[in-house]
């Protein structure tokens, strides 16, 4: 697999964070031609500059904000979708204006790129590799997580629409990575809070989750020969069991 994404352009939408990096160090490092977009944090993105990422600005909910980033990459065979928002709830009274930001941000916006990269590769007749990033708690019951958990489930069934809408001939591949408790990104808090500490304790899972762990897994699905599609790889220790 060393060689199989060289050359090939990759676009990481918001792909800045911890987890982002982490994906692109690795593909950075076989070769591929890396587009990493960003909302609002430049500093941070401009880090990736440095393994020859092209930076664009863009805010997913935009449709010329979309437009602009999958322009950067006129041949593209990749896309990943990393951008989202934690969508925490704090006081009750929060919870409507919260679940709207959520439901843009992690579903809306992710599935419109999806879907818009999908047309542009079928239209290139093409073959390419759509990974989206849901969570742990998309498919598992966690008390507090309505706001977040239900955008990131719809997304859930929405990449597999997508991946029977684009399966065959055009050979275009939707698949999706639901990372657990990640010491890296949103969960980077939730952690430090000691949230998730019993799960050590009691010996449920050996560690946290590293970035590591979702760029790998990211990786597999984004394999050139790969042949899996509509599927849900949750990489979670066995947390969720």
């Amino acid at each position: 697999m060393a060689e199989s994404l060289r050359g090939l352009q990759i676009i990481l939408a918001g792909g800045s964070g911890g987890l982002g990096a982490a994906a692109a160090e690795a593909l950075a490092t076989e070769g591929a031609c890396l587009v990493v977009s960003y909302r609002s944090n430049r500093e941070r993105a401009a880090r990736l500059a440095t393994l020859g990422a092209t930076l664009v600005q863009a805010d997913l909910a935009s449709a010329e904000d979309r437009r602009r980033l999958l322009e950067a990459a006129p041949e593209l065979y990749g896309l990943v979708v990393f951008a989202g928002d934690p969508a925490r709830v704090k006081e009750p009274a929060e919870l409507e204006a919260v679940f709207h930001r959520s439901t843009e941000a992690n579903l809306l916006g992710p599935i419109l790129l999806a879907r818009e990269a999908a047309e542009r590769m079928r239209a290139r007749r093409a073959p390419g590799a759509i990974v989206l990033l849901a969570s742990m708690q998309a498919v598992a019951l966690f008390p507090g997580s309505l706001a977040y958990a239900a955008p990131k489930a719809a997304l859930l069934h929405a990449a597999r629409i997508l991946a029977k809408e684009y399966r065959g001939p055009a050979n275009i591949r939707v698949n999706v990575v639901a990372p657990g408790v990640t010491a890296a990104g949103m969960a980077e808090a939730s952690i430090a809070s000691g949230k998730y500490n019993r799960y050590l304790a009691e010996g449920i899972i050996p560690r946290f989750g590293s970035p590591a762990d979702v760029a790998r897994a990211v990786r597999f699905f984004l394999e050139p020969d790969n042949y899996i599609t509509g599927q849900v790889l949750v990489v979670d220790g066995g947390l969720t069991l």
